[in-house]
């Protein structure tokens, strides 16, 4: 009788250790758990880009738990796991839209606004996501795919999860984890080719103040600003129509219940829950796979040639400009949509060459330009390739 009830407790504690993590752990999920870790790491240490990195990081944690496939339904790719169900707002794509809706209630545009020209800024930044699409299609990827890929040089990450769920929903997991990635090294990557392709004397130049833009021309802005950018490029509808909708509810004074909500619980909401399902769509099994390298590398090459197709751009602007009215090729990086990341670093490396030259203001204008460039650069992919 003994032994019959220490052979079944030894069956029972054997069986038990197949459904742990210990038992059904591999390599691969020990590597994704110490990405997860870096990114945490990454979001303390050095502040950068916490409110992602933080959900994404612990969400990378999370997706890689090893548990035995027995029906439990709790993995993020079992169909009706509550993590399933969360994710269905990034495969569907109803997060993106709510984030622009959050940033468009946040975002002021009166340095763009009194300075349009800024907006070309922006759009030259979308070069990086135009080179990567076409660098994705030499190596191998099919359009679609490549279109996704591009669209991370944009450094906006509801953008690349809206149009990778479109395109490529096999590969978000890695767009987004690379979109977000690259946002929170802004100020490693952006500085130095920044440096590399000004002068000193380029570096030392003096924008006039912008003007004083009026509560009229704010209430107008996001108005006008749908209308000509959804009528060029429709598709763009879902985020551009959110963005200008929250900023309309921001700037008409008489909503303002509607905005703190939109700017404040609402899109902090969305953020977790993306963030946490992204990082937890990244299981090893699914995530570390020669294409996920792949669109990291093109992800940073997309980034370096956004950051860089904008300082030129400012460059080659300023041989029609008159001395005076020209443009500090520093806030050429800001033409990338990672707001306010990319606007502060033009701030940092211009305050570098001369401590009382303030370009933060400046920068602004293509920073807020680039939020909508890469919103119609997807539309166009989605667009030609949806």
């Amino acid at each position: 009788m003994q032994e019959s009830f220490i052979s079944f407790l030894g069956e029972n504690l054997q069986l038990f250790l197949t459904y742990t993590g210990f038992y059904n752990v591999t390599s691969g999920h020990l590597i994704m758990i110490l990405v997860g870790l870096f990114f945490i790491f990454l979001a303390i240490r050095y502040e950068f880009e916490p409110m992602l990195l933080i959900p994404i990081g612990f969400g990378i944690l999370i997706g890689n738990i090893p548990f035995k496939d027995a029906g439990l339904q709790i993995g993020i790719y079992e169909e009706g796991s509550v993590l399933n169900i969360l994710y269905s707002g990034v495969r569907q794509g109803w997060y993106p839209p709510l984030i622009f809706l959050g940033i468009g209630a946040m975002t002021d545009f009166s340095a763009l606004i009194s300075n349009p020209k800024l907006m070309l800024i922006g759009a030259a930044a979308q070069l990086g996501i135009f080179g990567a699409y076409i660098a994705a299609l030499q190596i191998g990827f099919d359009p679609k795919q490549a279109g996704a890929i591009g669209i991370i040089g944009g450094a906006d990450g509801p953008t690349a999860i809206f149009l990778s769920s479109k395109l490529a929903p096999n590969l978000m997991g890695a767009v987004a984890v690379s979109a977000y990635s690259y946002m929170a090294l802004v100020p490693i990557i952006q500085p130095p080719f920044m440096k590399l392709l000004t002068t000193k004397k380029e570096r030392l130049i003096r924008m006039k103040a912008p003007r004083l833009v009026s509560s009229t021309e704010k209430i107008i802005f996001p108005v006008i600003g749908l209308l000509l950018t959804c009528f060029l490029v429709p598709s763009g509808l879902p985020l551009l129509g959110m963005l200008f909708f929250g900023n309309l509810l921001k700037e008409c004074g008489v909503t303002r219940r509607l905005a703190e909500t939109a700017r404040g619980p609402m899109i902090d909401i969305v953020t977790i829950l993306l963030g946490i399902t992204v990082g937890a769509s990244t299981q090893a099994s699914q995530f570390l796979t020669v294409q996920s390298v792949m669109i990291f590398g093109l992800g940073a090459a997309s980034f370096v040639i956004a950051t860089c197709g904008g300082v030129m751009f400012v460059k080659f602007f300023n041989l029609f400009l008159r001395p005076g009215n020209k443009i500090n090729p520093l806030i050429g990086n800001a033409g990338v949509s990672a707001v306010p990341d990319s606007a502060r670093i033009s701030q940092i490396v211009g305050l570098q060459y001369d401590s009382t030259n303030y370009l933060l203001m400046h920068a602004m204008g293509p920073n807020v330009a680039g939020v909508i460039g890469s919103a119609v650069a997807a539309g166009i992919l989605l667009g030609f390739l949806g």
